[in-house]
Order: C-alpha cells, then structure tokens, then sequence
C-alpha cells in the first residue's frame, strides 16, 4: 500500500514550569494547535529551542517543510529597542527569544512557508526591526480571553485564505504592534484599531501572521482552520 508523507511542520516548544503530570519542567505545545496542523493533513513536529549562537537553525529547519510560530509569554523588550520593561511583562524567557527570533529569520530568508500566531506575530515583526506597546493599558484595552470581529482587508492574503472579510477572533493578548517591522503591511484590524495580522509582501512563500489564536476555534471554524490548510497546503509544495 502506497502512503503519502504528511508536510511535516515544526513548531518550536514553549517552556513550561507547571507540568505536574509530567512530574518536570517541559516543552510543550497546545493541543488545540496540534490538532489543527493534523487535521490539515500536517505532521506536527515540536522542535527544541537552542541557543542560535551554539546550533545552525537554518540546518535544523531545512528538514522541515513549512514553520508555525505559536503563542507564549511576552518578548523582552529589549529584543525591540526598549530600555525598561512594563510591570505587566511576563514569561519572559532569554533563550526561547532568541531561538524564535532566529527561527523567523532563516523561515522567510529560506523561503519556508510560515504561520506565525500571537506571540509569534511579534516575534516577526521585532525579527525585521519592528517594536511592540509592552502593555494595551488594562482590562478594558486587553484582548485577553475575548472573541471579537476582526475586519480583513479586500485582497490580503488572509482574506483569500479564510474566504471572508471579517472573521471572529480568540484573542489572548496585553501586547501589540506598535512600528511595523520592514516590509510588513497590516491585513486586519480589530474595532479599536489594534493590529490583528500581517502579511509581508516579498515573502518567498506563503506568510501569515495573525495576534489572535486561530487554534481555538479551528475545529468548529472553518475560516480559522483554513489558515492551517493554507500552510500544511504550501508546505506541501514548497521546493527546498
């Protein structure tokens, strides 16, 4: 019987101190996330963060077909620019950084499919020399634990993708863009105007990049499912 490989797309591990089953510190990736790359016929691939200055991360990922940056804790502001951090800064991990930092970098310089969600939104937008606001400035301006209308606009990508020009949004989020990194223009915004998604538009291939988690919602959304159709899709396609 003749099989077809499943894209295999990595994601890099979060760190995680409270795993009590597990009886340790570990590395973990959500459920929901996995579960969507596998429904879009995907092989997800958890990968080991490492420090960029002792691995080639551009040789850990040529084995892989396409990349999805998933959500975390927030990026040390001085990644962007920032002389102090925010009292609201939190789950800031040095390492984790900088292997995501790289990780985006030799993604879109080896033209590597990518979905990048939430956390991994920022982490793009400061790879290519963006800045982020620290804090959106308490419960009433925090996109935490919230579903709102998210507006696409008329032929983005994400737009074509979901094949709508408003879609509702799992947000879970107290940080957002503030400069856009170079080369990236906004696809969506939220009713307050916060920055919703990216898209960049001399990527070699197909780049996302939404704030919200599309995870929560892809297995009873089709519209938040297709944007892991659309990178297990490419990766399937995509010439080394």
């Amino acid at each position: 019987m003749t099989t077809t490989a499943r894209p295999l797309i990595a994601i890099p591990a979060r760190f995680s101190a409270s795993t009590s089953a597990l009886r340790y510190a570990a590395e973990v990736n959500a459920r929901a996330l996995i579960e969507a790359v596998w429904r879009a016929g995907g092989e997800p691939a958890t990968i080991h963060p490492t420090d960029p200055a002792d691995s080639d991360v551009a040789a850990r990922l040529a084995r892989f077909d396409g990349v999805l940056l998933p959500g975390g804790g927030d990026l040390a502001p001085h990644r962007y620019g920032a002389p102090d951090a925010h009292e609201a800064v939190y789950d800031v991990d040095d390492l984790q950084d900088a292997f995501d930092l790289e990780v985006a970098r030799q993604a879109l310089a080896g033209g590597l499919p990518l979905l990048a969600i939430c956390r991994g939104l920022q982490v793009v937008n400061t790879a290519l020399g963006g800045t982020l606001h620290q804090d959106m400035g308490g419960p009433r301006r925090e996109h935490r634990h919230v579903r709102h209308p998210v507006t696409l606009a008329t032929g983005s990508a994400l737009a074509r993708i979901t094949g709508t020009d408003k879609t509702e949004a799992s947000c879970y989020h107290h940080q957002h863009v503030d400069r856009l990194g170079e080369g990236l223009h906004v696809t969506a915004r939220a009713a307050d105007e916060t920055i919703e998604a990216v898209e960049l538009a001399d990527a070699r291939a197909l780049f996302v990049a939404v704030q919200w988690h599309p995870e929560d919602t892809a297995h009873e959304d089709p519209a938040q499912q297709r944007l892991f159709d659309a990178l297990v899709r490419a990766a399937g396609t995509a010439t080394p």
